[in-house]
Formats: C-alpha cells, structure tokens, sequence
C-alpha cells in the first residue's frame, strides 16, 4: 500500500505542476503533509533546503528522499519513477504537437498566466515556512538565518549547499534543546 501511496503522492502533483520541480513543491506539500502525514511542515522545509543545495532537478532529489524514508529503496525507485512519469508520457505522446506550437502565441500567453500561480503558491509556501520557524525558534535565530542566508545566497554568490550546511551547524549549535 505504501508504495501506491508514494506513486500517487508524487505522480498527481508533477502531473499538475506545470513549470517543472518548483511549480510541483507546493502540491508535493499537500500531499506528503496534510494527506498522508509524513512529514511536518518544518521536516518537508529541511527536505526542499536540502534538496535545493544539491546538484540536478530538486523535484526527483525530494522523491528519492521521500521515497526512501517511507519505502526504503524501492520506495525511492517509485516515488522517483513516479516524479518523472508524467513528463516521460506527454513526451511520448505529444513531442510532435509541443515541436510544432512551440511558438504559438496561445502556448506563450498559458506561459505567462501560469507563472503568477506558481509564484502566489510558492510564496504561501515560504510563508508557512516562515510561520513554522518563528514558532519554533523564535524571532532572534529566524531573523539571522534569514538575513545571513540571503547575505551569503544573494550578495555573496555562495553555493546553497554551503549554505544549508552552515544552517544545519548553527542549529546544531545553538538550537540543539529544539
């Protein structure tokens, strides 16, 4: 059963989410925390920082993880193979078509309808994130991981995985009772 529940977990929302692995983390929430209850918000945060300071699509990075700690490695096989399916059957089925309208002015007009959804449902998103983390530990530490994560992120050009690993020490070391 859990291996259905991981295949359906992961092949609805990248089946939905159109605009690639970021578009699917919010509906991947949905179902990994309110419907099956995996994870809590703040486990499925750690999960997408870890998965985004990692090299290659996050979206079959976050299946492999989740898949594994629910279903050991065929767990990660299904939920990875789910993740890819949707993309892997529209490719299959309608290359011909996408090679053809690519340039539709239709096709771009969707493009650019979609990617305010994507952006409201991923700034839901960073709120809850956000939400979870100022319960949790408090406005003190909140504040400095987010200004020193933007600092290092955005100013200084530093890798994501230096920068999740240097999060991951800090709460080792000053948020460790947490």
């Amino acid at each position: 059963m859990i291996y259905w529940q991981l295949f359906i977990a992961h092949f609805v929302p990248n089946l939905l989410g159109y605009g690639g692995g970021p578009a699917t983390i919010p509906l991947l929430e949905h179902e990994v925390v309110d419907r099956y209850g995996w994870f809590t918000t703040q486990e499925y945060s750690e999960i997408v920082a870890l998965g985004n300071g990692l090299p290659g699509p996050i979206a079959t990075k976050m299946a492999a993880y989740i898949g594994f700690d629910q279903g050991g490695i065929l767990g990660a096989f299904v939920a990875t193979f789910a993740t890819v399916a949707p993309s892997l059957m529209l490719l299959l089925m309608l290359l011909g078509i996408l090679m053809k309208y690519k340039e539709s002015p239709a096709v771009k007009k969707l493009t650019k309808v979609v990617r305010p959804t994507i952006a409201v449902l991923l700034g839901l998103m960073t709120y809850d994130f956000f939400f979870d983390s100022y319960s949790g530990i408090g406005v003190v530490h909140t504040t400095i991981l987010i200004i020193v994560g933007y600092v290092l992120l955005e100013v200084r050009k530093i890798s994501p995985t230096i920068v999740v690993l240097a999060a991951l020490i800090y709460g080792a070391v000053f948020l460790g009772g947490y």
